[in-house]
């Protein structure tokens, strides 16, 4: 598990620290930053998988993120023309320093120090235990698709969930590997049941059908729904609603997940109604407080909600759940993110609220009243 990262000159982070738990959200006002430590991870992540992390340096375009070029990457008000990563993992002893050199038009900042070694692989971020879905994801499809390589050996349903409906037809009848996360109405222990049963919360008497096509290199997704004592006809992902389709892949990471995964989640809660989101809060906390590591970025209050309600039903050990909220002075002379850490407390309390961290429903009461 990561357990702290520290960012310098990256982009709007001159120097931001980030102690990290179990279950970490990232907030703030759009443009305030709160994208770039995710992005920061993803670079490593990218690097490391294409062989230059160890000796060349740091990949700003890839399959994971696209930053530009040196210029779009070092922090305006930098005093060094250098970025540097140190991140401690609770399997090592101290942090690991990345320490990369400044070119203004590459999209390779040259290696000065890595400290990855022949271990690496058992680091989460650098493993098949490591899952990433991006804000932008697949919405209704007709057809999905497939891929043995992201499956089997990556364990991957995609950064835009593009496989994980082929995902679903290969591993829907295993059982999960987090008996907590077995939802009291799932009619089994496995992972498809259990997929029916925490978004039947979300929309009613869900069914799903996931089948893997090879003869046409593709996977079809159904729904129906049961209705009394009988279940309807099955239905086209097209005709049913969005976000059923948007948060699948979300659902499904989390109920695949085993403890020692790192799950980074851009807005789980995209497309859905509010007690969706909190929903989704909720699932993530069940995970976390089971050796799962999720990094969610959200600027949504239900979901923030769903995590303190379960952190007041011990759900989830309040020390395990960290948030960071960005912000950026717009009066000061330097362009860069100040982070702030609000704590919950055993009851779901917050300590602190600066100024745009999930008040406006609060400030447009005022108003009404």
């Amino acid at each position: 598990m990561i357990e702290f990262i520290n960012i310098k000159n990256f982009k709007t982070l001159l120097n931001a620290s980030f102690p990290l738990g179990n279950l970490n959200l990232f907030s703030g006002l759009n443009g305030m930053g709160k994208s770039t430590l995710v992005q920061s991870l993803l670079l490593l992540r990218q690097s490391y998988e294409r062989n230059t992390l160890k000796a060349k340096g740091l990949l700003l375009n890839g399959d994971y993120v696209n930053i530009g070029t040196g210029k779009d990457a070092l922090s305006s008000f930098s005093e060094q023309e250098e970025i540097i990563f140190s991140v401690k993992w609770s399997e090592k002893d101290q942090p690991v320093r990345f320490e990369f050199d400044y070119q203004h038009d590459s999209d390779l900042l040259p290696l000065r120090e890595s400290g990855i070694d022949g271990n690496s692989e058992s680091l989460s971020l650098f493993n098949s235990n490591f899952q990433y879905l991006c804000a932008d994801r697949l919405g209704p499809q007709s057809h999905h698709q497939l891929s043995e390589f992201h499956i089997r050996d990556l364990k991957s349903l995609g950064h835009h969930g593009e496989f994980a409906v082929h995902f679903i037809a290969v591993n829907g009848a295993k059982e999960l590997d987090i008996a907590a996360l077995r939802h009291p109405m799932a009619v089994s222990g496995t992972l498809l049941a259990n997929i029916e049963a925490w978004m039947s919360d979300i929309t009613p008497g869900l069914k799903i059908k996931a089948v893997a096509q090879p003869q046409f290199n593709s996977a079809s997704l159904s729904y129906s729904f049961n209705q009394g004592k009988e279940t309807t006809e099955e239905f086209k992902p097209q005709n049913v609603g969005f976000g059923l389709s948007y948060v699948l892949p979300v659902v499904t990471s989390i109920l695949s997940a085993a403890e020692g995964d790192l799950l980074i989640i851009e807005n789980p809660e995209s497309h859905l109604h509010p007690a969706g989101q909190s929903l989704m809060g909720k699932l993530c906390a069940i995970a976390a407080n089971n050796g799962v590591q999720i990094v969610v970025e959200s600027h949504s209050d239900h979901f923030l909600n769903g995590i303190r309600v379960a952190v007041k039903q011990k759900l989830v050990a309040a020390e395990n759940v960290k948030v960071f909220f960005l912000q950026r002075d717009v009066h000061n002379s330097i362009h860069a993110s100040e982070v702030m850490y609000p704590n919950i407390d055993d009851d779901g309390r917050i300590d602190c609220w600066p100024d745009g961290f999930f008040d406006q429903w609060d400030k447009e009461l005022d108003q009404l009243l």
